[in-house]
């Protein structure tokens, strides 16, 4: 674990010349299988991700010491659980906070805050709560929580993304059976609301949350492993450990936790390599050897989530479904998994990935065809092809887009690539006047209500849908209707593999990849547990 003095410094951004560079992967840790370490590519099923150990790792489970240093590619607007919306963000507030839920490693979701959560009726969830938890700050957790927690995330002022998920339209009441019983009464039949808590519903400490004087978006107070600092704007944030914590989210493994903001991928690995980072977040492929031959590990783990380019169809000439099918035939995704990604992705049907509601193993993602993508242009009336733009949040992997823009052009799709900073990527996803093409990532999809409602679904504000959507399929929309409130599991998993066939014939989207996460290792870095949700939280799980 580093003890010296941090640094936040500048570096030179490092570009992928060519898509068939060759890579090292002597030392990659692949997580597979039944929570171990394996030669297999990363799946999500039973035992999902497992213990990280470097080869360097030291120190004594329930002894913590030093600081673990976390290199982060973004840093996150605002820390009001609200209104985080990325992987990034979510490391800190999942650090800070808990959720009466949460994912495990095989991506089932187990309680966390809560000692049991229960549909008693179709229109009721009952919650039993821990006992015994108190806030940072002293505040004692109890039902109170629940029901400012959830005003919180509703509140028309605090203007969440997915205020609808828990306003009036799904929770209908709360009602305080005793300090640690409460119920939910719901508008309507919500089967995803238990996956959407382990994201978004975290437990507020009620004095502080309701005190017009506290701060959530710059001083946020929790449950979790690590009690907030102090946070340098445009550097980091400082997290020390909850000692006592012993919640199924794992024991802290330092007594103190920087995450440090580092947008270029060479300068992180650089940092890992001096031993000012413990851990990074995403190791480019092509910096793989130089990891490994610095003495430093590469952890490729799974993670339930998808790659794709958002296409808007309130616009010519994306309205024509034949233009979509057409994209999706020109991009050639295995070479760029092959090229780009170190081999770490299988090519996506649709948005569903395996271990997910909606996944079909059946259904055959598109195949790479660009004779059949120009084709189908000439149909849809464009033999000459069209201009148009891509954008992408500039946390994401350049080179991917770059490549991508590269393969369309190809079948006469001239594209403009533009990089735009996180925070006014998520703003702009309805702006009619941004890019109609929007490449992004999406995690966590075990359940992929999220982003049916938000992305896919047609918008409809009075509804609570479509928040983030420039799509409309009348089909489409059925299905996600139907799928949103049948309680039967599956009966759900066979509407949503229907409606993965809709959204593979008309696609919302180019289809791309399943995700993986490649994490940089430190050789001093203690026992870590990787999460299938991407969020980096320096805690083990005991084995």
């Amino acid at each position: 674990m580093t003890t010296r003095a941090n640094r936040f410094g500048p570096g030179e951004e490092r570009m992928v010349d060519e898509l068939e560079r060759p890579v090292s992967r002597r030392t990659i840790l692949r997580l597979a299988g039944a929570g171990g370490l394996g030669l297999a590519l990363p799946t999500l099923g039973p035992g999902g991700v497992g213990l990280v150990m470097p080869a360097g790792a030291q120190g004594t489970p329930g002894v913590l010491d030093g600081t673990i240093t976390i290199d982060l590619p973004d840093e996150p607007k605002t820390l009001d659980p609200a209104l985080v919306y990325d992987a990034n963000g979510w490391s800190i507030v999942h650090a800070v906070y808990d959720a009466l839920v949460q994912y495990a490693p095989d991506g089932t979701l187990e309680p966390l805050l809560a000692e049991s959560l229960t549909a008693t009726d179709p229109l009721t969830y009952e919650i039993k709560l821990r006992q015994g938890v108190t806030f940072h700050n002293g505040e004692p957790f109890d039902a109170r929580s629940v029901a400012v927690s959830v005003a919180h995330l509703a509140d028309p002022a605090v203007d969440s993304q997915v205020k609808s998920f828990f306003d009036e339209t799904t929770i209908a009441g709360i009602e305080e059976i005793d300090p640690h019983t409460v119920r939910l009464h719901l508008a309507q039949p919500a089967p995803w609301l238990p996956a959407q808590m382990a994201a978004w519903l975290v437990m507020l400490p009620p004095g502080y949350a309701t005190d017009s004087g506290s701060d959530l978006a710059a001083q946020p107070v929790g449950t979790g492993p690590f009690r907030f600092v102090t946070w340098q704007r445009g550097q980091q944030v400082e997290l020390e450990a909850n000692e006592g914590y012993a919640l199924p989210k794992g024991r802290p493994i330092a007594a103190r936790a920087v995450y440090r903001f580092v947008p270029e991928g060479s300068t992180r690995v650089a940092d890992l390599l001096a031993g000012t980072a413990d851990l990074v977040r995403a190791v480019p492929v092509d910096q793989i050897s130089a990891v490994e031959e610095g003495g430093a590990q590469v952890a490729i783990s799974p993670v339930s989530g998808s790659a794709w380019v958002r296409i808007a169809t309130d616009v010519a000439p994306f309205s024509d479904p034949r233009v979509r099918q057409a994209l999706n035939h020109a991009v050639d995704v295995d070479a760029i998994v092959a090229a780009l990604l170190g081999g770490n992705g299988t090519r996506l049907a649709n948005f569903f990935v395996e271990g997910g509601l909606g996944f079909d193993p059946a259904l055959s993602a598109y195949a790479y065809d660009p004779d059949r993508a120009t084709a189908l242009l000439q149909e849809a009336g464009y033999p000459d092809g069209f201009e148009t733009t891509l954008e992408y949040a500039s946390a994401e992997h350049a080179a991917v887009v770059e490549a991508i823009a590269g393969q369309l052009g190809e079948v006469g799709v001239r594209v403009t690539v533009q990089a735009v900073e996180t925070a006014r990527f998520n703003e702009t996803w309805t702006d009619v006047a941004a890019a109609p093409l929007r490449f992004a990532t999406w995690r966590p999809l075990f359940d992929p209500y999220t982003l049916l409602n938000l992305v896919v679904a047609a918008p409809d504000f009075a509804k609570g849908q479509g928040f983030l959507s420039r799509h409309t399929n009348p089909a489409a929309q059925a299905l996600i209707d139907a799928a949103a409130i049948e309680t039967d599991p599956a009966k759900r998993a066979e509407t949503y593999r229907q409606l993965g066939q809709v959204l593979r014939d008309e696609p919302a989207a180019i289809y791309l990849y399943g995700l993986t996460a490649r994490y940089g290792l430190g050789p001093d870095l203690p026992a870590w547990t990787p999460r299938p949700d991407e969020y980096i939280i320096p805690t083990a799980r005991d084995q």
